[in-house]
Order: C-alpha cells, then sequence, then structure tokens
C-alpha cells in the first residue's frame, strides 16, 4: 500500500492527469477533507495492515488461484489464466475493498454505513462486513436492479441491511448513488459511505484501488511461479466504474511492456442508443464528485446508459481508467449483450465456471486481440454468475422464442 507517484498515479489533490478531483457539496467537505487527511496514514499503519491482511487470509479466503484455463488458451491461441476472484467470500472482487473500508469507518469512529450496488455484489459485500462488525447497514439499489438481482437483494436482506430502493431516472446504478450521497449529505458526521467503484470524490478512487491491488500483487507472484516471470503480456478486465480493473492493473501501471485491456458494455450495439460504452461515447465532465470521461448531452445532461449487466450500467468510468485511455496506456474494446451472453456460456461448457455477467465481457473480447501462442495473458474473472441466473434464463428464453 506504499504510495506510488507516476503520471498513471494520482497527484495529492486526487487527479489522474485531467480527470478525477473533488467536486462536492459544501455540506459534504468535512467528512470528504478528513478522508484525504487520514486515509494514507491510517491504511499504512501496522495494526491496521495485519487485521486487513488477516481478515483477507482467513475470513475472504485469499489467495484467489490463478487458473490457467487450458480449454480456453487452446481456442484462442494463447495461455489464457483466469484470476479466480470469484472464489472469494460473497463471490466477487467486492469484499476487498468493503473489508478494508468498514475498518476505516471504524477508524474514524463512524456508527452507520451507507452503500450503493448495482449488481449487487458490493450491496453483498457492504452488508458482510457490517454484519462481521456489527454496524448498521443501508444499501441503495435501483429498482430495476433489484427485480434482475433478487437473489443479492435477499442475501443483503439476510445479513441485515436496509435495502432501500432508487425510483428515479433509469432506477440503475447511476440513481441509487445518486440517492446514496443524498443520504450521506443528510448524515454526514455518523455515516461513512463505501463506495464500491473506483470512482467518486478523492480519496475514493484511489483508495478503493490500494485496497483493491491485493488482486495484482497476488498475479505477480503467483505468474512468477507459474511462468518463471511476474509480468504477463495481458491483463484483461471489464469496466463500468472500474474496481476490479483497478486492483488488477495497479502493480502493472509503470510497466509498460504489460498491456493494460478494458472491456466496456456496448448493450445492444455501441450507437444503437441503448449501451455504457463510456469511453467511447462519452466526452470528460463531472459526475459523483469527479472529472471523468461520462456519457451526456451537449447541454451536459446525463444520456441514461445500457446493459444487460446491472454492474456495468453506469454513464461514467472511474478516473483512472479515463486517464489510462486517453493517456493511451490502456486499450478499450466495447462487448454487446449477445457477445457477453456467448461468452458467459462458452467458459461454462469449456471450463465449467460460471461467470458474472459483468465479467463476461472481458472474456467476450479475447478473440479481437490479436494473441499469440506465447502470449501470457490474464483475465480477471471477477465475479461469479449465481447472481444473474434469472438473467441468463429470461435471456434464453427470449432468444428461443
Amino acid at each position: 500500500m506504499e504510495k506510488i507517484i507516476t503520471s498513471y498515479h494520482p497527484t495529492e489533490d486526487g487527479f489522474y492527469g485531467e480527470f478525477g478531483g473533488a467536486f462536492i457539496p459544501e455540506m459534504l467537505h468535512a467528512n470528504v477533507a478528513e478522508l484525504q487527511e487520514v486515509y494514507l496514514n491510517i491504511m499504512n499503519e501496522p495494526s491496521f495492515q495485519r487485521e486487513f491482511d488477516d481478515l483477507l487470509r482467513d475470513y475472504v479466503g485469499r489467495p484467489s488461484p490463478l487458473y490457467l484455463a487450458k480449454n480456453l488458451s487452446a481456442k484462442y491461441g494463447a495461455n489464457i489464466y483466469l484470476k479466480r476472484e470469484d472464489l472469494n467470500h460473497t463471490g466477487a472482487h467486492k469484499i476487498n475493498n468493503t473489508i478494508g473500508q468498514i475498518l476505516l469507518a471504524k477508524k474514524l469512529g463512524k456508527k452507520r454505513i451507507i452503500a450503493e450496488t448495482g449488481a449487487g455484489q458490493h450491496g453483498v459485500a457492504t452488508a458482510t462486513v457490517c454484519a462481521l462488525m456489527g454496524i448498521e447497514c443501508v444499501v441503495y439499489m435501483g429498482e430495476v436492479d433489484i427485480a434482475r438481482q433478487a437473489p443479492n437483494v435477499l442475501r443483503m436482506k439476510m445479513l441485515g441491511a436496509t435495502v432501500e430502493p432508487a425510483t428515479s431516472g433509469s432506477k440503475t446504478l447511476k440513481d441509487a448513488t445518486n440517492e446514496a450521497i443524498r443520504d450521506w449529505i443528510n448524515h454526514a458526521e455518523n455515516t461513512h459511505y463505501i463506495i464500491g467503484s473506483a470512482i467518486g470524490p478523492h480519496p475514493y478512487p484511489d483508495m478503493v484501488t490500494r485496497f483493491q491491488s491485493v488482486v495484482s500483487e497476488e498475479i505477480m507472484k503467483q505468474m512468477e511461479e507459474k511462468t518463471g516471470s511476474p509480468y504477463p503480456d495481458y491483463i484483461v478486465a471489464c469496466v463500468g466504474g472500474g474496481s476490479n480493473a483497478a486492483g488488477a492493473f495497479y502493480h502493472f501501471l509503470d510497466n509498460q511492456d504489460v498491456k493494460l485491456v478494458l472491456a466496456e458494455a456496448a448493450g445492444k450495439g455501441i450507437n444503437s442508443g441503448h449501451s455504457a460504452a463510456t469511453s467511447i461515447l462519452g466526452s470528460e465532465g463531472i459526475i459523483h464528485g469527479c472529472r471523468t470521461l461520462l456519457m451526456q448531452t451537449d447541454e451536459g445532461q446525463i444520456v441514461e446508459p445500457y446493459s444487460l449487466s446491472a454492474g456495468l450500467d453506469y454513464p461514467g468510468i472511474g478516473p483512472m481508467h479515463a486517464h489510462l485511455i486517453k493517456s493511451g496506456r490502456a486499450k478499450v474494446y466495447a462487448a454487446t449483450d449477445d457477445e457477453a451472453m456467448t461468452a458467459v456460456m462458452e467458459l461454462c461448457k469449456e471450463e465449467g465456471i460460471i461467470p458474472a455477467l459483468e465479467t463476461a465481457h472481458a472474456l467476450a473480447i479475447l478473440g479481437r486481440m490479436d494473441l499469440k501462442s506465447t502470449d501470457q495473458v490474464v483475465v480477471s474473472l471477477s465475479g461469479r454468475g449465481d447472481k444473474d441466473l434469472n438473467t441468463f434464463i429470461n435471456y434464453m428464453n427470449a432468444k428461443a422464442n
């Protein structure tokens, strides 16, 4: 977690190039300023790191395996490794960040936790750590996402969380985030907001990335063991807000030999009017406290995103990723709903693994990457597909009809 300053890491003001910063209402200034002042010091305390590491090992089940997918490798003509974040407790990478942030919230004396969630995995991970620590938990979730992610809603409630529906706008992740921010404004003194993506006002993008950086730290060690080199040729991850990609990229940011590849959600097609391909369709603007790339009209009004996957149904992208894309450090592809669903079924049949629909977008772009037989490719398998079974069934039924 040591602080590294390069062109791919944030300045003290939280800017990645021209993206990032903290654009917040006055009523949140004290909370955000407190976080900015103390987060690195707290995270670097030996006692904090010890408790964080112990929980990652004994509660989450880390390190997660790095699996050479032999059948997938044969299909794409390269060595495809899957970083199995789907095997973590709660079924995704989200738990890495929520454990870090709940420990931070305790250090700050906060008695109440709020969170936003799209696919529900961050909501489940937040409810999980709140149950573990005995802290009140309120999760905001779009009404549309509540319907399509019903199993995760039930899990959150079983864990003791209150799930509040967001009923405005597209009733998805953007709107859940809006409601969470309103709550934070009204309860700033006793509440910590556990943001689940590498987005939001500084220090959240950096803080979330650092908590998730355990993923790239493990990849380096595991690649060294398996191949003799800690550096793969490619790291591939899906991106909405971007916490799983940020964690998978972190320790490779400054090594230009490791190519960074992002997969966005094209929905029904990039130019269909039903897409969430933010970096392709977006322009610079401010959303949820930071300057980044977002889908907006010429007048600056948010364009409603669309994706079959609830976790990628967001009109913006994390500021670190916006900088990586604009600087040319990362390459981005967009996968449609149909391509992602094909990738889901392919991984099921080739490797016996059911991936989350978000994760499937990363798998869907492998065929476009012009891979060589000697290439070592790590795909962040960010979550498991249990939560998406209803979506899978409805999709297949619709196709059959």
